[in-house]
């Protein structure tokens, strides 16, 4: 079965930075594209970043822009969130998933990893 196995979550100092990775198993990975999503307490789950298979197109929400850097080496079937610049309210849950298109539809997801940035 298709498995998602995020780590590098932690507790940062604003102004930090972390390093989310997510690694896939069961499934040809560099067909398909990957996001990282998030979701804080008491508030739905947002897109934070996806990029396309080849790694060639990446896409960022707008309070990450700038911040934080999504890539993959697919031939580690992993990617990468490189979170700099990190503030309290970048606090929440990190999921990645995957799916046909950045855009979506992302058919499996990971259990996620805290990120908590201290002020």
């Amino acid at each position: 079965q298709v498995q998602l196995v995020e780590s590098g979550g932690g507790l940062v100092q604003a102004g930090g930075s972390l390093r989310l990775s997510c690694t896939v198993s069961g499934r040809t990975f560099r067909r398909y594209a990957m996001a990282w999503f998030r979701q804080a307490p008491g508030k739905e789950r947002e897109f934070v970043a996806g990029i396309n298979w080849s790694g060639g197109s990446t896409y960022y929400v707008d309070s990450v822009k700038g911040r934080f850097t999504l890539s993959r080496d697919n031939a580690k079937n992993s990617v990468y969130l490189h979170m700099s610049g990190l503030k309290p309210e970048d606090t929440a849950v990190y999921y990645c998933a995957t799916g046909s298109t950045y855009s979506g539809p992302y058919d499996y997801w990971g259990q996620g990893t805290q990120v908590t940035v201290s002020s």
